[in-house]
């Protein structure tokens, strides 16, 4: 068993060796339940984390002509493709 202090705005760490063996990383989501005086936390989801070349090909752009990534705005790029589907 291990003892961990709460903060002033009710956050905990759960320590290293638990969030290892239990597989759980920024992001995942915990399922908590109230027993009488007993708290239980259940791993919800867990995230697979990724890494920028898996969002490799994702925009698409098919405007003829020489692009620079410094001209590119992201932002736009989703407005002009939301607007193009029927």
């Amino acid at each position: 068993m291990r003892t961990v202090t709460v903060s002033d705005k009710g956050q905990v760490v759960i320590p290293v060796e638990i969030r290892r063996r239990l597989g759980i990383t920024p992001g995942c989501q915990l399922d908590f339940s109230l027993e009488g005086h007993v708290i239980h936390a259940e791993v919800k989801r867990q995230v697979t984390q990724t890494t920028a070349e898996d969002g490799f090909g994702m925009l698409v752009c098919t405007r003829p002509g020489k692009r620079r990534l410094a001209d590119f705005d992201v932002a736009l790029a989703m407005r002009e493709t939301k607007d193009d589907r029927p």
